[in-house]
């Protein structure tokens, strides 16, 4: 199955040429490679790169375990490909499984004619810690599971349906790629307990799995939820939990964020205009992997289509926060939350999901933390209805959740 990437295959077009090792990360499994070759490879074909000038290595595969634990060998293997001064693309997949493979990837900066692609699946790649290991050195690709712009073409169903489908079982691309839905549910599940568990576990040398499965159940079971290290440890604590520190949660919640599988959204007070420390929100990165983790159950729509909307403003490159709005009622100043600002250069959105708005008081009750925003910044309520976009008497845009999806242009209407 052919699925396009062409957001991710733009930018790495983008930023050819320029003078920075291109990191290509994201949680396993979500395409990587792929994107890789051979999307990016076909588009330098097209552009007429001659195919001897392409370096494709696959370092997983048994010819080249050799250079596993010989990183000068390696160097040696790369630059006997290089026979003019034309430009070469360095396609490297797996560059982890190389003993010191920062060292020799810094040493490729130093070839003009070297333009220098990297993916990889676990130990440091497989954490947010790999630019950092590279600052001012590397240049950042992130990759994230199928959006649902990505995945409706692949299915062959009405979009209504299709959403139900990706509500349900995600976007991983292999699990979109299965029959039935007793398959894609297995993979998910063997996915998330062999692969995701395995790797974070041995990667962090975590010593209390058990606490490991707990914490993120705590998670998947609170999407869109306030919480916070405090409130996890106390959870545990009521249960009778003795042998464990706040800084142990804080740790194994850490360790899930490294490892992209859960993303924290701080909140934001925007009267004040300054970040509030704590509670925070976590969403999932891919829905399918959160309802497998919980075998299907709590399957919400509310709490997942948030999570979904979540994911696709990060998708689309903005920075999202949860908003915070004080007001006053009834001689008390209370709280309001707007559930999502997002910012993108000079643009910014406040957008609240909602799932329906059948009722003038339902309207109401939606827009109010939106109506005590005062500055000119567009404001939106993004509702699971099959309606067509329409604006309240207060200037907020209402639309359905499928054409805020579906169109990426839909936030500047």
């Amino acid at each position: 199955m052919e699925i396009s990437r062409d957001r991710y295959v733009q930018q790495m077009i983008n930023k050819k040429h320029n003078g920075l090792i291109k990191v290509i990360t994201g949680i396993r499994r979500c395409g990587k490679s792929y994107l890789m070759d051979p999307l990016f490879k076909r588009h330098l074909i097209a552009e007429g790169v001659p195919k001897d000038h392409i370096i494709k290595i696959e370092l997983d595969r048994p010819e080249y375990m050799k250079y596993h634990n010989d990183p000068i060998a390696f160097d040696h293997f790369v630059r006997e490909y290089i026979r003019d001064d034309m430009q070469y693309y360095l396609l490297l997949d797996e560059i982890q499984l190389v003993k010191n493979f920062e060292y020799v990837l810094n040493g490729f900066l130093y070839d003009r004619n070297l333009d220098v692609y990297v993916t990889g699946s676990n130990s440091k790649f497989l954490s947010t810690d790999i630019i950092t290991e590279f600052i001012g050195r590397a240049d950042q690709i992130h990759l994230f599971p199928l959006s649902f712009s990505e995945f409706y073409p692949t299915v062959s169903c009405d979009k209504y349906d299709a959403w139900r489908e990706y509500l349900t079982f995600g976007g991983m691309p292999l699990a979109v790629e299965k029959k039935t839905d007793e398959e894609k549910a297995a993979y998910l599940k063997d996915l998330f307990e062999q692969t995701y568990f395995t790797d974070i576990v041995n990667r962090n040398r975590i010593k209390r799995r058990d606490l490991l499965d707990a914490i993120v159940d705590i998670l998947a079971s609170s999407i869109g939820a306030l919480t916070n290290t405090q409130k996890v440890y106390d959870t545990f604590k009521s249960h009778g939990e003795k042998e464990l520190s706040l800084n142990t949660v804080n740790s194994y919640i850490t360790c899930l964020e490294d490892a992209f599988v859960v993303k924290k959204a701080f909140r934001y007070d925007v009267k004040g205009r300054k970040y509030i420390g704590t509670p925070q929100k976590y969403y999932f990165t891919d829905l399918g992997l959160r309802n497998a983790r919980l075998n299907f159950r709590q399957q919400e729509e509310t709490r997942l289509t948030e999570n979904a909307i979540f994911n696709e403003l990060l998708y689309r490159g903005y920075n999202v926060d949860i908003g915070v709005v004080e007001i006053r009622e009834n001689g008390k100043r209370l709280q309001k939350e707007v559930d999502f600002i997002c910012n993108k250069g000079n643009n910014r959105f406040y957008i609240q999901s909602a799932l329906h708005l059948d009722t003038r008081e339902k309207t109401i009750q939606e827009s109010r933390s939106l109506n005590h925003i005062k500055d000119s910044f567009k404001k939106i309520i993004i509702v699971g209805d099959n309606i067509k976009p329409w604006w309240t008497d207060d200037g907020i845009l209402v639309m359905g959740i499928l054409d805020f999806l579906l169109d990426q242009e839909s936030l500047m209407h």
